[in-house]
């Protein structure tokens, strides 16, 4: 879709939710893990790989922050580092996305030494994180609008899962069900700032594209991980069955 005359506030917000046909719940993947068609191995390889995932998306909201100089800005969008992080003696998302791990049976150090995060996972999330970095804090902070899409994927984990994998522990479950309410907290917030901040055409047409750009990010991710779960054909298959990719934080 190009936008050749600026949209209404309105028809803006429809062709950011026409966005969703984009969205990772369709991708394979995910219909497999939600018709109960994964293995064990398939889930705990998800659950791994988007572990780095929830980790840094404190940091990338972190650069968002940094870069911006809204101090009422500021104030709504740190909740959503406390919302992950945790605060006040309250535990937050990534100490639920462990709890998570070890209902799916891996060990919490596995999961925080990063060592089965595939590569092409990893360089999807760096991109996301540097872009956040680099970008206007605005166009940053809009990137997050998946989220429009996010309240679905987590109410169809919550029931499909246990119904189809009576294996994972139920405490696991605890992050989608927080999920629900943050997300469309964070929606509001940031579907606001969208209508009010891209207004022209061109602005829209970058906004649109900044929202594919997020999309695609997370499609590589289950892409990466078809390849290695789905497919067996994790990186180096053709000269090593051991795990041999780099499993540290360069930069």
């Amino acid at each position: 879709m190009i936008i050749t005359e600026a949209l209404s506030p309105a028809a803006f917000e429809q062709a950011l939710r026409d966005k969703g046909a984009f969205y990772h719940i369709h991708h394979p993947y995910h219909i497999a893990m939600h018709n109960g068609e994964a293995t064990r191995e398939q889930i705990q390889g998800w659950v791994a790989n988007r572990f780095y995932y929830q980790t840094n998306i404190p940091l990338k909201d972190a650069a968002i922050m940094a870069n911006c100089p809204d101090a009422a800005t500021r104030r709504k969008w740190v909740q959503r580092i406390l919302d992950h992080d945790g605060s006040n003696g309250h535990e937050g998302g990534i100490e639920a996305w462990l709890q998570l791990g070890e209902a799916v049976g891996l060990e919490r150090d596995v999961l925080l030494s990063e060592k089965l995060v595939l590569p092409g996972v990893r360089f999807a999330v760096d991109a996301y994180v540097n872009f956040a970095r680099r970008a206007n804090w605005q166009e940053a902070a809009c990137s997050s609008l998946t989220e429009l899409f996010a309240p679905q994927i987590h109410q169809s984990r919550l029931d499909s899962w246990p119904q189809h994998y009576p294996w994972i522990k139920e405490e696991g479950y605890f992050y989608f069900r927080s999920r629900l309410s943050q997300a469309n907290r964070d929606v509001e917030h940031g579907l606001a700032l969208a209508l009010e901040v891209f207004t022209r055409a061109e602005q829209q047409n970058r906004m649109l594209e900044i929202l594919q750009f997020k999309l695609d990010i997370l499609w590589t991710m289950l892409d990466a991980m078809t390849m290695a779960y789905a497919l067996q054909r994790p990186p180096y298959h053709t000269v090593t069955d051991q795990v041999s990719w780099h499993s540290t934080r360069l930069v």
